[in-house]
């Protein structure tokens, strides 16, 4: 079963309100990874899965979809982001905001970095958790995207 490979207890990760929690592994977007995306979502722009044409635009190579580098944030953050000690069950609630703001050219490596935004008692035995999410792209200034994510879990 995938899931955070650690714990804190919700005191512990309070504390880090406005901190940096974690950063994830770099992961690698080929060609094969973005093309097996366009063909689950049915999403073949050229842009993104024809490399001579690709050539010819600004990118100057084919680029992973936006959809694609956000749909790794949850891999990511397996393993940078703590779970909360004693979760009976999380689901990912959603995002308030998410911004693309550099694309991810073929070949590029990205990795996640999660900073805690809040950690809210909805009651029941819910809490809700935001964290910033940016993903990098290696050897890049600007990020990929920039994102808060909100995660609801049960204790």
């Amino acid at each position: 079963m995938q899931g955070p490979s650690k714990t804190m207890t919700l005191d512990e990760i309070k504390a880090f309100t406005g901190k940096e929690i974690g950063v994830s592994e770099w992961f690698e977007i080929d060609q094969s990874r973005i093309n097996q995306f366009a063909d689950i979502t049915e999403d073949h722009m050229f842009l993104h899965v024809n490399p001579e044409m690709a050539k010819q635009t600004p990118f100057g190579s084919t680029i992973a979809h936006g959809l694609l580098t956000l749909s790794m944030m949850p891999v990511m953050s397996y393993q940078a982001v703590p779970g909360v000690s004693g979760t009976r069950m999380g689901v990912n609630y959603g995002y308030n905001k998410v911004r693309f703001m550099a694309p991810v050219k073929c070949g590029k490596r990205i990795r996640g970095r999660f900073a805690v935004k809040s950690v809210t008692d909805m009651g029941d035995g819910r809490v809700q958790l935001s964290h910033d999410a940016t993903i990098e792209i290696e050897g890049e200034s600007k990020p990929a995207l920039a994102a808060e994510w909100v995660t609801m879990v049960w204790m």
